[in-house]
């Protein structure tokens, strides 16, 4: 069999491939004993249908195609085998498989094109001694008296409280009723709000606990007192017919309760936690938010080596590739609004796949260059983990989740690819010339950039290009 490679774009390889006159004959004659085995004709038993009774019922065209179509097939693998052409993804049939079918004679050559996906060719040019700016986190010790306060607030007992008015940080037991009052001149009546009404009401009076006028017109009230007490609903608001409305409320104050907060010592500690004293408490918390800083640092610095090192990288990615990690993103996208009890079958309909594909590109992509300009950078430096360092830290995580069912294989090469990926980018930190700056100060710059670039834009022709910024940022807390 003659095969002709040619290099085309996006990392695909063309093949000609040419299949000699006896092979197309073979196939034919063996496609045509498979059909009068399998093929039932009235009048006729299987495997004794007469070859031209067969051909003239069938058609000779369908006959054809079945050759063609298993010409190709095999024809293809071989050629991958016989050129060690590592593809990967199904290949494309380039040739038209109509014309193929008019061209083919049984016992002549039959030649077409076909074109495979690579791995793509990583031209990398500079990755030492990159210049780039990342944020500083800086521990905040003020985060420790946070948490350890929350602690004491969600322990703290209310104790009736008499002889003074109501005050910021009291909880308050109401009597409440509120309505939307009429339009000063008209003829209208007050309208009650929907839902606006209750008996011995529990309101925390924090402006934040209920809507703005409300808590503030509380405070300073006596138990016993009755109010009235003018509010407004924000705008927007959850009910869209109350959104910027004002309310008044007449309420009545019935008792004040205060928080009493337990004793910041030891035997709180012990309490809220697994240590024994406050201070181990308190060196625990400092050292896992010293840390936290720390690794937020090291997670920008590499952020914004990648940002930079992509830009000294060529990469013709092939379709194949993007395809895989657009399908893997959106996986675990879906496993983890499952896990949050949404309906992935109500989000990811079939009218909707097609655009969320098409939107996930761009990050793929970006994901795919990453990955494979941090390997080849592997390469190049010769840098590995050892054995032992996996053995160790997949050791770590089944114990901590000796409960769950860990596939572990699965989980070594996991580990070892984060941790490979981890030593290449601590290496380029090394190599780099990464020049640290207050938190909050590049997303400044960023944001400046964004307006000039807005602000330009709407001096030119309208553009049809939509940009969606979205920032979601999350922290928990694990006492």
């Amino acid at each position: 069999m003659k095969v002709t490679q040619e290099k085309l774009p996006k990392s695909q390889i063309g093949l000609s491939i040419e299949i000699a006159p006896e092979t197309t004959k073979q196939t034919y004659e063996q496609v045509v004993n498979n059909l009068s085995r399998t093929v039932n004709i009235p009048g006729f038993r299987k495997g004794k249908v007469p070859r031209s009774i067969l051909l003239q019922r069938l058609g000779t065209a369908r006959v054809k195609a079945a050759a063609v179509e298993e010409l190709i097939q095999d024809g293809i693998k071989k050629a991958l085998d016989q050129e060690k052409i590592p593809a990967i993804g199904q290949p494309e049939l380039r040739s038209t498989f109509d014309e193929l079918i008019t061209s083919y004679e049984p016992g002549k050559t039959l030649t077409f094109s076909a074109a495979v996906d690579v791995e793509p060719e990583i031209k990398l040019g500079t990755y030492t001694g990159l210049e780039v700016k990342a944020e500083e986190v800086k521990y905040d010790a003020t985060r420790v008296d946070t948490v350890i306060d929350g602690e004491r607030q969600q322990m703290g007992t209310l104790i009736p409280i008499e002889g003074r008015p109501a005050q910021i940080g009291d909880t308050a037991v109401v009597d409440f009723k509120g309505v939307v009052p009429a339009e000063a001149g008209s003829d209208g009546e007050d309208e009650p709000i929907p839902g606006g009404e209750a008996e011995d009401f529990q309101v925390e009076l924090q402006e934040d606990r209920f809507i703005p006028g409300f808590v503030t017109g509380i405070v300073g009230m006596n138990p016993g007192e009755t109010k009235e007490i003018s509010a407004q609903f924000p705008d927007p608001y959850a009910s869209e017919e109350l959104a910027g409305k004002p309310a008044r409320f007449t309420v009545t104050l019935k008792e004040i309760k205060e928080k009493e907060l337990p004793e910041l010592n030891d035997d709180f500690a012990k309490e809220i936690s697994e240590f024994e004293t406050l201070a181990e408490l308190r060196a625990s918390l400092e050292e896992r938010y010293q840390k936290e800083a720390s690794d937020k640092t090291k997670s920008n610095q590499h952020e914004a080596l990648l940002k930079e090192l992509v830009k000294h990288v060529e990469i013709d990615l092939p379709e194949t590739m993007i395809q895989q990690e657009v399908d893997a993103m959106l996986t675990q996208t879906a496993m983890r609004l499952q896990q949050q009890g949404m309906d992935v079958r109500k989000l990811f309909t079939p009218e909707i796949m097609p655009k969320l594909r098409e939107n996930s590109r761009g990050e793929a992509s970006d994901r795919i260059v990453r990955s494979l300009s941090l390997r080849e950078i592997g390469n190049r430096e010769s840098l590995k983990v050892t054995d032992e360092e996996v053995n160790a830290r997949v050791s770590e995580l089944m114990k901590e989740y000796k409960d769950q069912d860990i596939d572990e294989d699965k989980l070594r090469s996991y580990i070892e690819n984060e941790m490979l990926t981890e030593k290449i980018l601590d290496w380029l930190v090394e190599h780099s010339t990464v020049e640290l700056v207050p938190e909050g100060s590049l997303k400044s710059e960023e944001k400046e950039a964004l307006e000039e670039v807005l602000e330009s834009s709407q001096s030119e022709e309208p553009s049809e290009t939509t940009v969606d910024v979205i920032d979601v940022q999350s922290e928990t807390v694990e006492e």
